[in-house]
């Protein structure tokens, strides 16, 4: 039930983030890591969940240093995030690092 949940979740977000405009890809990215993060949150191997949630400090240190500083969790989550989540495609690094820190 959970993974149906989550990829209900993860095509809705395909679905519905090409469609909005570029100004509101950070948005809808936000929504986005929202849900899969908040859906693994339940689920028993909530890995692809630490993944993200322990990527924050490295979200945190690219978005105060605009960018400079590129940590390897923050890697790891861009990835994972792009990996999963086509509409997540189009959202730049810094909308996926601020979405990460609004979780």
């Amino acid at each position: 039930m959970i993974r149906i949940t989550l990829v209900s979740a993860l095509l809705a977000c395909a679905i519905v983030a090409p469609a909005f405009a570029a100004s509101s890809a950070a948005g809808s990215a936000a929504s986005c890591v929202g849900v899969m993060a908040s859906s693994h949150t339940t689920s028993p191997d909530n890995n692809s969940n630490k993944v993200v949630l322990q990527a924050r400090d490295d979200a945190a240190s690219f978005v105060a240093s605009d960018g400079s500083i590129r940590g390897a969790q923050l890697e790891a989550a861009l990835r994972f995030l792009r990996e999963r989540n086509l509409g997540v495609r189009v959202a730049s690094d810094m909308q996926l690092a601020q979405a990460i820190l609004a979780l």
